[in-house]
């Protein structure tokens, strides 16, 4: 198939695009780079170009005619969003609404986004299913669910069909070293501690010892991002028949304590991380973790890299020469 991949120089969609163009598909990126790197894409056609360009959007849409639309393009830093939250509304709602529209008048049907945990905001039940209560607490989780809206009311219309793929934490890197986890700046977990351990001179928190689980420390989802990538193939190819506007959540039902992802990483380093304990944050729930038995159910979907594999990759990533990856990309 001819996928078009928004965002697709960003982390997850970067995967995504290795594993489509493996899978033998022809793939298109439209990404504006202002967070992407163009250097860690395959030798494919790069648009460069804003989704908020209403005109450059509807008639890229129009020249490509993609079999499918794969969405990760978005603002995503929550802080950010609580600052700025008119940039989030603008790029993450209307930059999609001009993406639909796009498709609508091209007449291409099948669409897949990216969406988030954030949606559910402080969730009440655990493993979180789907079902469960759409509360965001900021303008980022809001401004997904907004789009997850747009997505029920275009299907509703006969538009466009689509997969929304609410994830949690997506770790760990491509098996062969063609693209990884690269933001700036870095908040999560995983990248940190692992720079922490090559030397960025950035010292470790451990936030609270305390809660009610297994060893005192937070339980947290992570999914290998290159799972994640196989989940977003298989939506598209849910799409070939499937209709409405279906949600689904990329997690691994069980989780892991952050004390574990800090003590996996010391043995995937080969020294143990160093780390100061401190007070709990504010917020942070004891528990976090999302069940994957509708992406199972539906598009038989199990994560299938463990916590180890996941450090393994990002480790071998992150300790990567400087020099990184030449640019092998067409751009227009």
């Amino acid at each position: 198939m001819r996928l078009l991949v928004t965002g697709g120089a960003g982390y997850v969609g970067s995967h995504l695009v290795w594993e489509a163009v493996d899978a033998g598909h022809d793939v298109v990126v439209l990404d504006d780079l202002s967070t992407g790197h163009a250097e860690v894409l395959p030798d494919i056609e790069l648009v460069v170009a804003n989704l908020l360009d209403r005109d450059r959007i509807h008639a890229g849409v129009k020249r490509l005619k993609p079999d499918a639309v794969l969405h990760f393009a978005a603002k995503s830093l929550v802080g950010e969003s609580m600052r700025r939250p008119d940039l989030y509304f603008r790029n993450n709602v209307v930059g999609s609404m001009n993406l639909l529209d796009a498709m609508r008048e091209a007449d291409v049907g099948r669409f897949v986004f990216s969406s988030t945990a954030a949606v559910y905001g402080e969730a009440e039940t655990c493993p979180i299913e789907e079902t469960s209560t759409l509360a965001p607490i900021n303008p980022y989780g809001t401004s997904k669910k907004m789009v997850e809206e747009l997505l029920a009311a275009y299907a509703d219309a006969g538009w466009v069909n689509s997969v929304a793929l609410r994830y949690f934490n997506a770790a760990g890197a491509d098996a062969k070293g063609r693209t990884g986890e690269d933001h700036d700046p870095e908040t999560h977990l995983i990248p940190i501690a692992l720079m922490a351990a090559a030397g960025s001179g950035r010292r470790l928190k451990l936030f609270g010892t305390d809660y009610p689980t297994r060893d005192g420390t937070c339980v947290r989802d992570y999914v290998h991002v290159s799972d994640l990538a196989d989940a977003h193939l298989r939506a598209v190819n849910w799409l070939e028949d499937g209709a409405g506007a279906q949600r689904i959540n990329l997690g691994s039902s069980e989780g892991y304590t952050v004390r574990e992802v800090l003590t996996t990483a010391g043995d995937v380093v080969g020294t143990p991380l160093q780390f100061d304990e401190v007070e709990r944050r504010a917020g942070d729930p004891a528990v976090l973790v999302a069940s994957h038995a509708r992406a199972k159910a539906v598009l038989g979907w199990s994560p299938e890299r463990d916590l180890r594999t996941i450090l393994e990759t990002a480790w071998r990533w992150h300790s990567r020469a400087s020099s990184g990856h030449a640019a092998s990309t067409t751009t227009t």
